[in-house]
């Protein structure tokens, strides 16, 4: 079929959703649950082992893993921080504004090919920007368990966050 026949949308005519979450809705204590959950499969364990170079036996090899204590391979501790990341951006970071770092990580317990991680996070502090007045500095607790309960991951998470009143993101990086 030649590009001549196909019927192809106008994207002008769609409406941009505004989503996420500017400064001003972040106060400190405030709780957020982040939806969905995601299990993590013993194909991208190995996948991610693989494509970031990752090579612990454990991250890869269920006998080796066995043989060290372990029912089944351990999920590398990066992917599950990762998945977590990902699994709070919706509600915390979706806006956009520059990852400021991530602080006091902890591992609490392996994770395992199967294990499914829920996340919620909480506000640990909300501040104005002194040097980018458009802007404040978000820090939050998040911390992920998996089906069982069982908390097997948490840190803090500090980004640079728009204000509502922003048009643009100007002062990111004077």
């Amino acid at each position: 079929m030649e590009r001549n026949d196909v019927a192809f949308p106008d994207f002008s005519e769609f409406p941009v959703a505004t989503k996420g979450n500017k400064f001003e809705d972040f106060e400190q204590g405030q709780a957020f649950e982040h939806h969905w959950g995601r299990t993590i499969t013993e194909a991208e364990t190995a996948l991610f082992a693989s494509l970031a170079l990752r090579f612990t036996p454990l991250y890869f090899n269920a006998e080796y893993a066995k043989a060290h204590g372990h029912p089944d391979m351990v999920v590398d501790p990066l992917l599950a921080l990762c998945t977590t990341v990902g699994l709070s951006v919706e509600d915390l970071s979706e806006v956009g504004g520059p990852f400021l770092g991530v602080n006091d990580i902890q591992f609490h317990q392996p994770i395992y090919p199967g294990d499914t991680l829920n996340a919620s996070s909480t506000v640990v502090s909300a501040r104005e920007s002194e040097k980018r007045p458009a802007f404040g500095i978000v820090t939050w607790r998040t911390e992920a368990h998996n089906q069982n309960g069982d908390l097997v991951l948490s840190y803090e998470r500090t980004n640079l966050v728009a204000k509502k009143d922003t048009k643009s993101l100007k002062g990111i990086a004077e």
